[in-house]
């Protein structure tokens, strides 16, 4: 399985990327907008973690990209933006899933379970 980790702050995303890497994941780490978008366009993911206050184009923006294009990869927002708003705007966009920082490790893993056996379930029927 393949992740996309989009996330600006640096240290946390090297932390992200470690403990995916560390439950056998594949993971490709980007610090903006922009970088996240050409990965995206020349690479398949099976998920992509995706703050929302990032660098060039800000993750509402890709997300709204990526939809428009008809890109159907899950998108989990991780994000220090935890007003109601927000999560609804982000959703209703096309995110998946949505977990506000700080957040517990088992959790996203637990979460992008859960979006994998979702688009499984979706492919197969």
């Amino acid at each position: 399985m393949k992740i996309l980790v989009v996330e600006d702050e640096k240290r946390l995303g090297k932390l992200i990327k470690k403990g995916l890497e560390e439950e056998n994941y594949l993971v490709d780490l980007v610090y903006d907008g922009e970088e996240a978008l050409n990965y995206l366009s020349t690479q398949n993911y099976d998920v992509v973690i995706l703050d929302l206050m990032i660098p060039k184009l800000d993750g509402k923006e890709v997300i709204k990209i990526l939809r428009a294009k008809n890109v159907k990869v899950p998108i989990i927002i991780l994000t220090a933006k935890d007003e109601i708003k927000s999560k609804i705007e982000a959703l209703d966009l096309g995110a998946d899933d949505y977990i506000t920082k700080p957040f517990n490790f088992e959790e996203l893993l637990a979460r992008i379970r859960a979006v994998l056996r979702r688009d499984k379930d979706i492919k197969s029927s």
